[in-house]
């Protein structure tokens, strides 16, 4: 049985994160992932976009680590020359109705710490982008666009130089605490023993809690399913910003809102729909729904949008529930030293993966 310092389950955008912000710390980290090869589900499955922190509530960890993770994020990408484009948000209202709700995002966001927020008017807003139907906008300048997949290929490399020993294929089925260490079985019949676990399973990560005996109803740590699907546009061009409708009230998302890709290409999505399992299958049941939304902020037919794809994200919130924040926690509370746990990490997951290592590095005790 193999005797190491740290695994990291999971490597998704912010396991890998993590593993690059601990092997600068530690010599003998090691991450798991059970698909074959990094971010094969929420971390690639996203709008790619980074985000300003304007939504989360104030003191929130989505707020700070967004606003920070935004800064880090940038400064990685430009560093290493990944693919990314500073292109700013405009959200849209409608009616002054929908104005009252800007101006309450532009104030949160202030207090979160974003900066150069601005609301404009109609005639402000076609000067940005003449096709989009508007009578105000919030505009948000940092918000961006990033190639995630190259962003964590290159976080991995990074890993790797520092120490980090990343292995594919490895799904763990048990795990036991057993005089201060953790015992780590996978589905090939090898064992792992480490002094620290960090949990960044993603869609998996309260089944990894489960696993060392945490009671994941008790604690109110089960994740619920939330499926968003995308439709892509080949005639809409010439978009320079991303566009949002005001956010969903019950926070469950930000809205059906069109997206830019590296190559100027137009997304729509993602819609937003609890699921019992992690299936990425679509038909055109939502196109309705879609073309409404689309609709109210650039006038798009039946014909101009297809089917692109579709991600889950892992919410701690409930169909009915209300806002949830992200859950990292060192669990020596509930009996498990340096057992750290990442759960619920959705949007703006993306973001803050470097923020996020940060705060589970400060979280390992020595």
């Amino acid at each position: 049985m193999e005797q190491i310092d740290i695994l990291i389950i999971g490597a998704g955008v912010v396991g890998l994160a993590v593993a690059k912000e601990l092997s600068a710390k530690f010599e003998d980290v090691v991450v798991v992932e059970k698909e074959n090869s990094f971010g094969r589900h929420t971390s690639s499955r996203n709008s790619e976009v980074i985000h300003s922190g304007i939504y989360y509530p104030q003191g929130s960890l989505k707020a700070k680590l967004c606003v920070n993770g935004a800064i880090d994020l940038y400064q990685f990408v430009k560093q290493y020359s990944i693919p990314y484009k500073n292109c700013g948000k405009l959200i849209i209202a409608e009616d002054d109705e929908e104005l009252q709700v800007l101006k309450e995002l532009k104030l949160n966001g202030e207090r979160n710490g974003v900066n150069e927020l601005e609301i404009i008017d109609e005639e402000e807003c076609k000067a940005l982008e003449s096709q989009i139907i508007a009578k105000y906008a919030l505009k948000v300048p940092s918000t961006g666009i990033v190639d995630s997949h190259k962003l964590m290929r290159k976080i991995e490399i990074e890993s790797e130089k520092l120490g980090a020993f990343i292995v594919y294929d490895m799904e763990v089925i048990s795990i036991n605490y057993q005089n201060g260490k953790y015992i780590v079985t996978f589905v090939n019949g090898e064992k792992y023993q480490a002094s620290s676990v960090i949990n960044c399973a993603g869609l998996y990560s309260d089944k990894i809690a489960e696993m060392v005996g945490i009671d994941i109803e008790r604690e109110d740590l089960k994740l619920h399913f939330c499926k968003g699907e995308y439709y892509k546009s080949s005639k809409i061009k010439n978009i320079d910003h991303l566009v949002y409708p005001v956010p969903d009230p019950k926070g469950i998302f930000l809205g059906i809102h069109l997206t830019i890709n590296l190559q100027g290409e137009v997304r729509f999505g993602p819609n937003a729909y609890y699921v019992d399992t992690v299936n990425y299958e679509m038909n055109e049941k939502y196109k309705p729904e879609f073309l409404k939304a689309i609709n109210n902020y650039i006038k798009v037919n039946d014909k101009d949008i297809h089917l692109d794809d579709s991600g889950i994200r892992a919410k701690l919130q409930k169909e009915d529930g209300n806002f949830r924040d992200f859950y990292i926690k060192e669990e020596s509370e509930k009996g498990f030293r340096n057992f750290i746990n990442c759960i619920g990490i959705e949007s703006p997951g993306l973001t803050s993966c470097f923020a996020i290592a940060k705060e589970v590095s400060k979280q390992v005790k020595n």
